[in-house]
């Protein structure tokens, strides 16, 4: 089947001027990114680069009283200011921090009039048309470091804007979304050139770190060409004169020949996988949610933090720091990738977290004073902790939790070289360490953590830690046991498979209610609705219950659900609803997964869709109706619609799981099931025409039958395509 490439109508067009950074057009490489927006007077593109950190250290970190069970100590005397003093103050400090590249402002002569914006996915695009036939064409080039602009009908006047890093401060920071001016780090004012035919500026930051932006420009007749790089201290030489290079050679090849690159590269990425679904609100999200996922995520560049490579442009530091937040956000960045047949995009998180190991081995030596690797929870682009609420920021199933990702990878990519070098080596250091954490038993000789939260269940209030295990611990260290166990049996290690097994073994199970819902703690439900579904892990993403697990465990997910429903919204914020559609997909419920899906996209989305946390509908949906953009919504939104048309968790590939029985037409091409399969099916009317499998890796295809129901089995070799119409004889 030939993929359903996307069309105009999915990507962005205004007839309006865009007039706040957080509504533009987004473009981007996985490390650099822009944002076009403004009416003209001037045009603006604001600027990113993804490795652009201030990476001063937290020196309370490396201090005596930092250790975990010092941390026991002061919670169980009481000594909850001096925690909150170690642990979370620094956070409340401007710096570590992602920050911004600056803004290119292109300002043109007399008073054009705006007619119109817009941003195509097919190439990535971005277009601003005025009367008077004036015309700016920009892009970010697909894998070079440098983007291009392009003006027809008109010369404009460009102006390379500097942070204002050594600007005044008005407001301080206080930690989470409010960071606070960028003038609170303090930085001497930047170096700026200008000459002709170019801008440009070296910001000198903290800890000998430095970047360097340039523009450069050339008119010809009617038309003007203008191009930019942005440089770190990073890369191998003067950071300013790697720029200019960049820009000299795209100046040299053009426009024309730049952006027919960048399109073939769009093109082979558009062509990976795509699908039609009758909604055309959730058909819309999902190519625009798929477009932002390959402008923020490139193997060689650093992985998708909160905001990706579109850093506020306000004057202000990013909300939460722009960091990396491991107890929910990058884990639901990165969901999208595996079905949807991104598996190459999704190793630049795989990369970044095994590059990272040193640090956080040295972290978990330090802190807990165990064997084994953990992550910290909130982290800085070396993976450091670098601070915030104590019981999720210090957590101890971190880790396990990252470890599901290089679990996926294996599953979905069938790649034995990255299960034996890779995903086994990873998960058996999480085993180690949570084996070790856990050798204290409860009152019933069981496993179980000195201090378990879920979550962000009870704030960072004292009662954040509860005195036995939670179901969202408790699943990390169950799934992490046993899949080490999985993959220590298929890379031939049958005794260390033994001893993760023996370990599982000494778990207790997860804590149930008398409706059989999954408990936050035993003995303790969700008491409020919330934000966080952490103690719903076991069902997604982890799968430890399933609807095919029987009767018993239907009633879990279907209590489960319902508790949820129940407690209603009000604290929910716009990734809830994505994460619920996932959760709804998994217990087949297309109905309430698609009405997940469309909340989302119509209250928690921008006009661009960038996810901004609080309700924008005016419906009462959400009492938070703040607008801080994060990425983390808009990928666990794309990753839910496939849930709905594919899955394979079980081993057994099932299509059209948990699709609304309004949907009566629908199509998907080249999504990816675990074994390196990769499936593609048509339903016409109700009912499943054709479908296609074509086997990567080869070997046993288990598919549930769509024609029947079914089970069958496929043998198929490496290479393999098999279309399938009816069951097979």
């Amino acid at each position: 089947m030939d993929p359903f490439l996307p069309q105009a109508q999915h990507g962005l067009h205004f007839t309006a001027p865009v007039e706040v950074w957080d509504e533009a057009l987004p473009l981007g490489n996985g490390l650099l990114g822009a944002l076009v927006w403004g009416a003209g007077q001037p045009l603006k593109i604001s600027l990113d680069r993804t490795d652009l950190w201030d990476l001063r250290l937290v020196p309370e970190f490396n201090g005596p009283d930092y250790t975990c069970a010092q941390m026991r100590r002061w919670h169980a005397t009481g000594r909850h200011e001096d925690l909150m003093a170690l642990y979370e103050k620094p956070y409340h400090r401007p710096a570590p921090t992602k920050i911004p590249a600056g803004r290119l402002e292109l300002q043109f002569g007399g008073t054009p009039r705006f007619v119109s914006t817009a941003l195509t996915l097919l190439d990535a695009q971005a277009t601003v048309d005025f009367a008077q036939g004036i015309q700016v064409r920009v892009f970010v080039h697909a894998f070079r470091p440098v983007g291009m602009i392009r003006v027809c009908g008109a010369a404009p006047t460009p102006h390379l804007r500097v942070p204002p890093f050594a600007g005044q401060v008005s407001e301080e920071a206080q930690g989470g979304i409010g960071a606070g001016d960028l003038g609170q780090l303090g930085y001497l004012p930047a170096e700026e050139r200008q000459g002709e035919g170019f801008q440009s500026f070296c910001q000198h930051g903290a800890e000998g770190f430095s970047f360097a932006v340039y523009l450069g420009w050339r008119a010809e007749d009617d038309t003007w060409l203008g191009a930019w790089s942005i440089t770190s201290s990073f890369d191998r030489g003067a950071p300013r004169t790697l720029a200019r290079q960049q820009v000299d050679l795209a100046l040299a090849e053009g426009f024309e020949s730049l952006l027919a690159e960048h399109a073939q590269w769009w093109a082979a990425y558009w062509k990976k996988s795509s699908l039609q679904v009758p909604d055309e609100i959730l058909q819309r999200q999902w190519y625009l949610d798929q477009y932002k996922f390959g402008a923020a995520s490139r193997r060689g560049a650093p992985p998708i933090t909160l905001q990706g490579p579109w850093t506020a442009d306000d004057g202000k530091l990013p909300p939460w720091k722009g960091d990396y937040h491991h107890d929910l956000n990058t884990q639901l960045s990165y969901w999208p990738c595996y079905s949807g047949n991104h598996l190459e995009e999704g190793l630049n998180f795989l990369d970044w977290l095994w590059e990272t190991r040193p640090a956080c081995f040295d972290w978990t030596r330090r802190f807990f004073g165990l064997p084994g690797l953990n992550v910290p929870m909130t982290a800085d682009l070396g993976n450091n902790q670098i601070g915030g609420w104590r019981q999720y920021t210090h957590s101890a199933t971190t880790a396990a939790w990252l470890a599901h990702h290089f679990y996926l990878h294996w599953k979905f990519s069938a790649d034995p070289e990255f299960l034996r070098r890779r995903a086994y080596p990873y998960l058996r250091d999480a085993a180690v360490f949570i084996e070790a954490i856990t050798a204290e038993r409860d009152s019933e000789g069981r496993r179980s953590l000195p201090l378990s939260a879920s979550p962000e269940i009870n704030d960072n209030r004292p009662e954040a830690w509860f005195a036995q295990i939670t179901n969202y611990d408790l699943a990390l260290c169950r799934w992490l046991l046993g899949a080490a166990a999985e993959l220590a049996g298929a890379v031939g290690r049958t005794e260390e498979a033994a001893r993760w097994r023996q370990v599982l073994s000494e778990f207790p199970d997860l804590a149930l209610g008398s409706d059989g819902q999954l408990l936050v703690v035993p003995g303790e439900a969700l008491q409020a609705s919330h934000r966080h579904f952490s103690h719903l892990m076991a069902i997604h993403p982890l799968g430890l219950i399933d609807p095919e697990d029987g009767e018993a465990a239907q009633r879990t997910i279907r209590a489960s659900l319902q508790e949820l429903e129940r407690l209603g919204t009000d604290w929910w914020t716009g990734y809830s609803f994505s994460w619920l559609a996932c959760l709804a997909a998994r217990a087949r419920d297309g109905e309430q997964a698609a009405r997940a899906l469309r909340l989302f996209a119509t209250a928690f989305c921008l006009c661009n869709s960038f996810h901004c946390n609080g309700d924008q509908s005016g419906q009462g949906l959400s009492r938070f109706t703040y607008r801080p953009f994060t990425l983390e919504g808009n990928f666990a939104a794309a990753a839910g619609l496939q849930e709905m048309l594919l899955q394979s968790h079980r081993g057994k590939i099932r299509i059209f799981p948990a699709i609304p029985a309004s949907w009566q037409d629908v199509a998907f091409t080249d999504l990816r099931a675990e074994g390196a399969f990769l499936v593609s099916a048509w339903q016409a009317g109700g009912k499943v025409l054709q479908v296609e499998i074509h086997a990567e890796q080869g070997g046993r295809c288990v598919l549930v039958s769509p024609f029947s129901g079914r089970e069958i089995t496929l043998q198929l070799q490496a290479g393999e395509r098999r279309t399938l119409s009816a069951d097979p004889a």
